[in-house]
């Protein structure tokens, strides 16, 4: 779940943060103030019609409840336009285009590589969040079905008597995955400092 929804954020967002800083259109600047507009709205107040859009779709208990609500983020929206700007010259993509690049192959070619550290930093910050967040998957989901490892951990303190042990082994186990994953992304990170220090 966590691996989809930070995979989607950060391609989506990278695609959108392009459009906002690179590409003219109309109703660019009302759109991206609607986008920054949106992460002001606390998410407890989207919970309530959420689980009900859920319910309607029969998705209680299912983990597309937990994984389509995630697919886009704001605020990866907003990180990729603001590094964009300063990141990917107006320049190499004029040239692209004049080499005969559709807008696609733009986005292959030039974006995803030019934004692979930011990319790199947003899916980090993506997973951890998708993989810690309790609330949401602890109200659609149940610990007999297919709960998410947080809401599975909170499940093991239950009981007359709590297995200290056991929770401590769980908590452990939950860790690991941040960890592997600071650990892959870290390098993409690295790499692309200094991929950029060694060109400039």
């Amino acid at each position: 779940m966590a691996g989809i929804s930070a995979t989607t954020i950060v391609v989506l967002s990278t695609v959108a943060g392009f459009a906002f800083a690179k590409l003219r259109f109309k109703g660019r600047n009302a759109l991206m103030l609607l986008v920054i507009g949106t992460m002001m709205i606390p998410p407890q107040l989207s919970i309530i019609p959420l689980y009900m859009m859920v319910a309607k779709l029969d998705w209680t208990d299912q983990l597309q409840a937990v994984i389509f609500p995630s697919l886009v983020s704001a605020f990866g929206v907003f990180f990729m336009r603001q590094y964009l700007l300063q990141a990917l010259p107006d320049e190499v993509i004029e040239a692209a285009r004049v080499d005969g690049a559709g807008s696609w192959r733009v986005v292959w070619h030039v974006v995803f590589p030019a934004a692979r550290p930011a990319m790199a930093v947003l899916g980090m910050l993506m997973f951890v969040q998708a993989w810690n967040d309790f609330l949401w998957p602890f109200l659609v989901l149940t610990q007999t079905g297919n709960p998410t490892v947080q809401v599975a951990v909170a499940g093991l303190g239950r009981g007359f008597t709590p297995d200290q042990s056991l929770i401590m082994a769980g908590a452990l186990l939950g860790t690991l995955p941040l960890l592997l994953v600071f650990a892959i992304f870290g390098k993409q990170i690295v790499g692309g400092i200094m991929q950029g220090a060694v060109k400039g």
